[in-house]
C-alpha cells in the first residue's frame, strides 16, 4: 500500500504528505528503501506493458529467438528450428545484425541436430553478418564522436573544426558509407549532414546526399514501413534540405509523403511530427509567394499546441511566426515576440547558439522597423559585445559584417543613399554562401531600406534569381 501512497504523493507534488510517510530524520533508509521499490515496480510494470503492446517485427524476432531456443533446450528440435528460420527470415528484413548473430550462434551450437542443414553455408552467413555487424559497430562509433561534438558545438559553443573532425573519424575507422547504406544508417547520416549544414549555414553542402537518398527510398520502398521511425526522420530531413535548397516543390512531396507515413503509423508519431510538419509547411508556403497560406498554417500550428507539445519546437514556430510578420511589415510582430519570454540563457541551452543569434538579429531589425532608434542601437551594441567574439571565433564573418552595416544605418540612415553602402549591401547580396533562404532573408530586410519595398517582396525576387 505504501508503493501505492508515494505514487499518489510524487503524482500531486505533495512535499509535506512525503514527510509524513516517514518521519525522515529517523526513518530515512525506510523512505529510500520504499522509494527504490517503488522504482524497480514501475520499471518492471512499464516493460511487461511494452512487450505487451509492441508487435513490431523486431520484437516478433527476438520473441521467435527466446521460443526457439527453449524448444531445442528441451529436444522439441523440428519446431525450434522453425521458430529460429522464422526469427532469421525477419532479422534479415529488418537489418538487426545484432539479433542475427545471435540466431545464428544458436543455430551453430545445435546444428547436430539437423542433418538437413548446410554448415558451410551456415557457417558463410554466420561470418558474412559478423563482418556487417563490425561495420556497424565502427558506424556507431563515428555517430556517437560526431554527435557529442554537434551537441557541444551547437548547446555549448565548442569551437570544432568539423570538416577534419569528420574526415579524421571516416579515415581512423575505415567507414564505407555505400556498405552500410540502410533506413538507420542513411537517418544518422541525414541528422549529421543536417547538423553540419546548419551550423555551416550553407545547405548547398548536403545536396550530393539528396540524389543518393533518392535512390535508396525508391529501392527500398516495400521495406520502408519495416523501419518507420527512421522513415519518417528521412522524409522529414529531405524536406528540410530540399527547403533550404529553394526546392519549394520537392520539399512539399516529401511533406505529403511525410504525412501519409505518419497517418498510419502509431499516435506518438503523430505527436511528435506534428509541429514539425506544419513548420516546413509553412516556410514552403512563404517562399513561393503564398503568404497568407503560410501564416495560416502557422497560426493554426501554435494554436493546436497543447501542454504536451514540446517547448522547443513551439519556440521554433513561435519565432517563424514573428519572422514572416516582419517581412510583411506587419505592427503585431512585436506583440509576437513579446511572447517569446524565455532568457536567452535559455535559448541557448535549449536552441542553440545559432539560433538565439537569428532571434536577437530579427528583433533588433523589428525595434528598427517601427521606429524604436534607441532601443535598436542599444540592442546591436549589446549583441556586438555579446557575440562578436565567438562569431569570429566559428569564422561567421558574415554576421559580424551585417550587423556593423545595422549599426552604420541605425547612426546615419541617409547612408541608403550613399554608393559606398549600397555597394556593400550589394555584394552580400551577391556572395553565393548566403544563398540560404533564411540568410536571404535578413539581406532582404536591408536590402529592402534601400529599394524603398516591403521586405518580403525582397525577398521573394532574390529567391527567384536564379530561377
Amino acid at each position: 500500500m505504501k508503493n501505492i501512497r508515494l505514487l499518489e504523493l510524487i503524482e500531486t507534488d505533495d512535499i509535506n504528505g512525503i514527510n509524513k510517510l516517514y518521519d525522515l530524520t529517523k526513518n530515512r533508509d525506510a523512505y529510500h528503501a520504499l522509494r527504490k521499490r517503488l522504482h524497480d515496480s514501475l520499471l518492471l510494470f512499464l516493460s511487461n506493458k511494452i512487450f505487451e503492446r509492441d508487435n513490431n517485427e523486431a520484437h516478433e524476432a527476438l520473441r521467435l529467438l527466446v521460443v526457439g531456443r527453449f524448444l531445442l533446450e528441451n529436444q522439441l528440435i523440428k519446431i525450434g528450428f522453425k521458430c529460429l528460420q522464422r526469427a532469421e527470415e525477419k532479422a534479415l528484413l529488418l537489418e538487426e545484425f545484432s539479433l542475427l548473430n545471435e540466431i545464428f550462434q544458436t543455430r551453430l551450437q545445435y546444428a547436430y541436430l539437423d542433418s538437413r542443414v548446410n554448415l558451410d553455408l551456415l557457417i558463410d552467413h554466420f561470418v558474412a553478418n559478423q563482418h556487417r555487424m563490425q561495420q556497424e559497430s565502427k558506424f556507431q562509433i563515428a555517430y556517437a564522436l560526431l554527435r557529442s561534438e554537434l551537441q557541444d558545438i551547437h548547446l555549448k559553443a565548442k569551437i570544432v573544426d568539423l570538416d577534419k573532425l569528420i574526415l579524421n573519424i571516416i579515415n581512423s575507422y575505415h567507414i564505407s558509407l555505400d556498405e552500410l547504406m540502410s533506413f538507420k544508417s542513411l537517418y544518422q547520416i541525414l541528422y549529421i549532414a543536417n547538423e553540419y549544414a546548419a551550423i555551416q549555414q550553407n545547405y548547398s553542402l548536403v545536396r550530393s546526399f539528396l540524389k543518393k537518398a533518392d535512390d535508396f527510398l525508391l529501392n527500398h520502398k516495400e521495406q520502408s514501413m519495416r523501419h518507420h521511425f527512421y522513415y519518417l526522420h528521412i522524409l522529414y530531413y529531405l524536406s528540410n534540405f530540399n527547403l533550404r535548397n529553394g526546392l519549394f516543390q520537392k520539399s512539399l512531396l516529401y511533406l505529403e509523403q511525410l504525412d501519409k507515413a505518419i497517418g498510419v503509423g502509431a499516435v506518438i508519431f503523430q505527436t511528435q511530427f506534428h509541429q514539425r510538419y506544419h513548420l516546413l509547411k509553412a516556410l514552403n508556403y512563404h517562399y513561393m509567394g503564398h503568404a497568407e497560406k503560410g501564416l495560416s498554417i502557422l497560426r493554426t500550428a501554435i494554436g493546436q499546441a497543447t501542454s504536451k507539445s514540446s517547448e522547443v519546437e513551439l519556440a521554433d514556430l513561435q519565432l517563424c511566426l514573428v519572422m514572416f510578420l516582419t517581412q510583411y511589415e506587419d505592427k503585431t510582430a512585436l506583440i509576437e515576440l513579446r511572447k517569446m519570454t524565455r532568457t536567452d540563457a535559455w535559448y541557448e541551452k535549449k536552441m542553440g547558439m545559432l539560433w538565439t543569434i537569428r532571434k536577437s538579429l530579427l528583433e533588433i531589425l523589428i525595434h528598427i522597423q517601427f521606429d524604436h532608434v534607441d532601443l535598436a542601437t542599444s540592442k546591436a551594441r549589446g549583441f556586438t559585445r555579446k557575440y562578436k567574439k565567438y562569431l569570429m571565433e566559428v569564422k561567421e564573418n558574415r554576421v559580424i559584417d551585417f550587423i556593423k552595416l545595422i549599426e552604420k544605418y541605425l547612426f546615419n540612415p541617409d547612408l541608403i543613399k550613399n554608393k559606398s553602402f549600397i555597394i556593400a549591401v550589394d555584394m552580400m547580396v551577391a556572395n553565393e554562401e548566403n544563398n540560404d533562404i533564411f540568410i536571404i532573408g535578413f539581406l532582404a530586410w536591408l536590402k529592402s531600406r534601400l529599394v524603398r519595398q516591403r521586405p518580403y517582396d525582397v525577398l521573394l525576387s532574390l529567391v527567384n534569381r536564379n530561377k
